[in-house]
């Protein structure tokens, strides 16, 4: 079974993070707060499918749901003032 802190582990190993924040304790549904420099300029779309990059086949046979809110460190410092 998965654990939230092997999933934020897959994350950030693929793609820089500056925070990450994942939750879930029943091993195939999570939840996720990501920011990442990576994500400038790039359509929420898009920040996602750099985040099941990162996971690869895991997002296929590992997990079952992932449900993420995914922010630049520009919107991070917003989001937090």
């Amino acid at each position: 079974m998965l654990s939230a802190q092997q999933l934020e582990t897959y994350i950030t190993q693929n793609l820089g993070c500056d925070y990450i924040k994942v939750s879930g304790d029943d091993g195939t549904h999570f939840e996720a707060l990501i920011v990442s420099p990576a994500f400038v300029g790039k359509s929420m779309v898009q920040q996602h499918q750099l985040v099941y990059q990162a996971l690869g086949d895991r997002m296929r046979a590992e997990i079952h749901a992932l449900s993420m809110k995914t922010l630049t460190p520009e919107a991070w410092l917003k989001s937090n003032s």
